[in-house]
């Protein structure tokens, strides 16, 4: 067992487990944390999690975990791992089941007292527009070549669709499509349950809020982003719903079976795999790849919504939602990373992390109530966490355990005390998200400020909250 002793530290926000800790490990493990944070973290087995990812064949440098790293499947989620693209392999517990899970940004013009008189009807729009909750099905039901055809191109699909416009494409990572997706390595079963799914929020920690820029760090950095104080903001956090879900499924049995055609041997079976440049390895990556592009339309399509409702409540007044960025918090990609001197193509693996190169804006959710952050990706990523910084807070209780002890209602009514306007879909799903099942995000987005990796811009407040 990992105990606080058998770390080292490397400054006030870095911490290794060394090579030497277990026989079997590559490389090293970096977790980016306070001394603080570490005892939380030592609750649960994610850093147990960690040093088994070091053991996978291929694994560069080092295994990393981010200050919001918490216990997920097979790799812990706030994990960042790379893999050489020939030697290495591809894990889709190192991506997990809600295949680019991640957050899209929208800015307007309006400051927050122009719009607050309206904030109740525009919290009511956007829940009637937008829908929620588990199962739940939205404006579009996508067959055959049409939905293939989400697929293959993503955001870029729902655009050529009428859902947005074509400038939109200019802020999203990866364009919002991923170029090696194939919708014939996707099951029926995963494209049947994700045919009437984009445009919609889903349940758990998704959401989509009306913030306003409470503080600003950077005067440059906010006025590149167009980002202003008491700017109001749409933060939108979703990912691939049930289509995604069903291809973890399907491929997680499917590298389990390679464990045995590979003759591997594993501590844990979660962090089963295939050889990346394998069969297996390729089917999955293509698509995961098709599960990351219906995430980009998903989102496309909720902009949509997001704007139809803004404009409903505010009419021409209201102006037009611009999208500062989109990121990616759960995926697997082909990036070059400068490796012992060279350039070196590697499988990026990036759970519950967020891509962070230098200048590119990074988007980190907080937990319902508290704040969330712009931040923007710095130099000395590259060099340390292969261009990642963290995703969110970070779960610090579980979801049966924060149901238990917290009442959905009283939590509703403390937040609209605060002037947060809330429209959920269920007092439970509420208590599952309150404020106190996570970490605190100032802690965490502090800690990959001081270390260096990205840089603090603004912080959000929420306003009106929308949750399935």
């Amino acid at each position: 067992m990992i105990a606080k002793n058998n770390l080292i530290k490397i400054h006030d926000w870095l911490w290794e487990i060394p090579k030497s800790f277990r026989a079997d490990m590559r490389v090293a493990c970096r977790i980016y944390a306070s001394e603080k944070m570490l005892d939380e973290i030592f609750r649960d087995r994610s850093l147990e999690q960690l040093i088994n990812v070091s053991i996978l064949p291929g694994i560069i440098n080092f295994a990393i975990a981010m200050p919001d790293i918490h216990e997920g499947y097979g790799f812990p989620i706030g994990g960042v791992a790379a893999f050489d693209e020939n030697e290495g392999v591809i894990s889709p517990g190192g991506i997990g089941y809600d295949i680019n899970c991640g957050v899209r940004l929208l800015r307007s013009e309006k400051k927050f007292d122009e719009i607050k008189s309206y904030l109740e009807k525009l919290g009511s729009a956007f829940y009637k527009e937008i829908p929620s909750g588990v199962g739940r099905g939205g404006r579009l039901n996508l067959k055959g070549k049409d939905f293939n055809a989400v697929l293959k191109d993503g955001a870029k699909r729902m655009i050529e669709m009428g859902y947005g416009k074509v400038e939109d494409l200019e802020n999203l990572e990866s364009s919002g499509f991923l170029e090696n997706a194939d919708p014939a390595f996707v099951s029926e079963t995963a494209k049947k349950r994700g045919k009437d799914q984009l445009g919609t929020m889903g349940a758990g920690n998704h959401f989509v809020e009306i913030d306003k820029v409470e503080n600003i760090f950077d005067e440059n950095e906010a006025k590149r982003l167009g980002l202003f104080q008491d700017q109001v903001v749409i933060l939108i956090h979703t990912g691939s719903r049930g289509l995604g879900h069903q291809i973890a499924t399907d491929y997680i049995k499917i590298m389990m079976m390679s464990l045995i055609k590979y003759k591997i041997n594993l501590p844990d079976r979660e962090l089963a795999y295939a050889p990346f440049k394998s069969k297996e390895g390729q089917d999955y990556f293509s698509a995961m790849s098709a599960g990351a592009n219906f995430a980009w339309a998903n989102r496309q399509l909720i902009t949509w919504e997001a704007r139809k409702a803004w404009n409903d409540v505010l009419g021409k007044e209201g102006g037009n939602l611009k999208i500062i960025y989109d990121v990616a918090h759960n995926i697997a990609k082909i990036e070059e990373h400068s490796v012992n001197a060279g350039k070196r193509k590697l499988v990026l693996h990036r759970k519950g992390a967020t891509r962070s190169f230098p200048a590119q804006p990074v988007l980190i959710p907080g937990s319902m109530g508290t704040g969330s952050y712009v931040l923007v990706g710095e130099e000395k990523s590259m060099k340390e966490s292969f261009g990642s910084t963290c995703h969110g807070a970070g779960r610090r209780m579980s979801r049966h355990q924060a149901k238990r002890e917290i009442r959905g209602s009283e939590l509703k009514e403390r937040l609209e005390r605060e002037g947060i306007v809330i429209n959920a879909g269920s007092f439970s799903g509420l208590a599952e998200e309150a404020p106190e099942a996570y970490k605190d995000i100032d802690e965490v987005v502090e800690i990959v400020y001081k270390a260096g990796i990205a840089k603090k811009v603004s912080r959000l407040k929420p306003i009106a909250v929308i949750k399935g």
